[in-house]
């Protein structure tokens, strides 16, 4: 493994290899892997160009049904999805689906394809909130239509989560900036450091714009009222956020104790050691039965010699001393440390977008708010919270909003 911050861990395939664990796939008739993307990215399509080494049909397949392919490839937690349908299950294990997409895109930004393409211009201009997953993939959909499309960013560059939140070892940010290039080329206008409700109204948006599509993500941190105020604690949001904005040459404490046990948890544990960090230890409300973290970043977590102990719940916390009790047995544990970074999930906030937002999420199915122009996408609408899900409701909400304004269904 790759034990630096700024490189990834994953190894990516070359020519031969790809072709190895292409040649695996039982090329199936009604493949369950193709079912089972929410994005729709077709994987048995791909995987097949692969095998007779039409990298750029492969490419072809990926991009017309996910704008954000190669992004997906290195961060969609495949094991829940496509490689949980595939075939293989039953006989070794699963096709590397991800891995070979990461090569086809990366195929694909060598050559400098240029795939997706702007529609016939019909007139109509779009404005999306936010530049994350959801609001790129609904941008990059809507102008495949003939829309115009505003973005609009409250932070200094765009990407949302991609950006700020998803480690350098597991997302460059010269693949994040390569998918923002590639829908601006398509026709995009990104405006960063504007924020709705501050400074344009969501009133005037609604006015001014055929439709509105808010596609804010759940980006503030949450934080445990017992550790509120001190001095050491910090939040895994800002945490991660520093780390990427600095390319990880940040200084740290040597002894830090995280608490969470999902996947921004176990970025920020791995963060910790590749960045240098000695002692790093992860206590967790779930047992390892119920481990929220996917397979493979708990795997990676635990690679790198973090220590990780399940099944605890913070009591208090006493200066540098956190107590701990076991939620099943009789058992206490007390850890002292120099730094606590929290990874106890994350809140909308949406104060200013006349939303009703209810345990973060919108109160209603589906994406258009009734007896409006607004369209919600991303974390505030209902479904799974991760990127490929994030590619699904944009590319949903954007074809919502094209049968809203009288566009001819797909």
């Amino acid at each position: 493994m790759i034990k630096k911050y700024d490189q990834e861990i994953e190894q990516a395939y070359n020519a031969i290899t790809v072709m190895e664990e292409a040649q695996r796939c039982l090329l199936c008739l009604d493949a369950p892997c193709s079912k089972a993307c929410p994005a729709g990215t077709d994987p048995a399509k791909f995987i097949r160009s692969v095998r007779f080494m039409n990298y750029k049909g492969a490419a072809e397949t990926i991009r017309e049904n996910n704008a954000l392919g190669s992004i997906c490839a290195r961060v969609c937690p495949t094991e829940k999805y496509c490689q949980l349908g595939c075939s293989r299950c039953g006989i070794d294990k699963p096709i590397d689906i991800g891995g070979i997409q990461r090569f086809v895109t990366d195929f694909e930004q060598s050559i400098d394809m240029d795939i997706l393409e702007k529609g016939e211009d019909n007139g109509k201009k779009i404005a999306i909130i936010g530049s994350g997953p959801a609001g790129l993939q609904a941008a990059a959909s809507l102008l495949s239509l003939g829309y115009a499309v505003d973005v609009f960013e409250k932070s200094a560059k765009a990407g949302g989560y991609l950006r700020y939140g998803i480690p350098e070892y597991r997302l460059p940010d010269y693949i994040v900036d390569y998918e923002i290039k590639r829908i601006e080329k398509l026709g995009a206008s990104i405006k960063l450091n504007v924020e709705v409700g501050k400074d344009v109204s969501m009133d005037e948006l609604k006015s001014t714009y055929d439709a509105v599509l808010v596609a804010i993500g759940a980006s503030e941190a949450k934080v445990l009222p017992m550790f509120e105020g001190s001095p050491i604690v910090e939040t895994a949001v800002s945490f991660l956020a520093r780390a990427k904005e600095n390319k990880g040459k940040i200084d740290l404490e040597q002894n830090v104790l995280v608490i969470g046990g999902g996947d921004v948890a176990m970025d920020v544990v791995t963060t910790l050691k590749l960045l240098g960090v000695k002692n790093v230890t992860d206590v967790v409300y779930e047992e390892f039965c119920e481990f929220l973290a996917s397979k493979k970043e708990l795997e990676g977590a635990q690679s790198v010699g973090v220590t990780i102990i399940d099944g605890y719940v913070p009591e208090k916390l006493d200066g540098n001393t956190v107590v701990f009790k076991h939620r099943h047995i009789d058992s206490e544990l007390k850890i002292t440390v120099d730094k606590i970074i929290l990874a106890v999930g994350q809140k909308v906030s949406d104060d200013a977008l006349g939303l009703n937002i209810v345990k973060n999420e919108v109160d209603f199915d589906g994406y258009h708010v009734d007896g409006s122009n607004v369209f919600v996408a991303g974390d505030i609408a209902h479904g799974d919270k991760t990127v490929v899900w994030a590619v699904k409701k944009g590319k949903e909400a954007a074809q919502d909003i094209h049968n809203f304004l009288g566009g001819k269904a797909l």
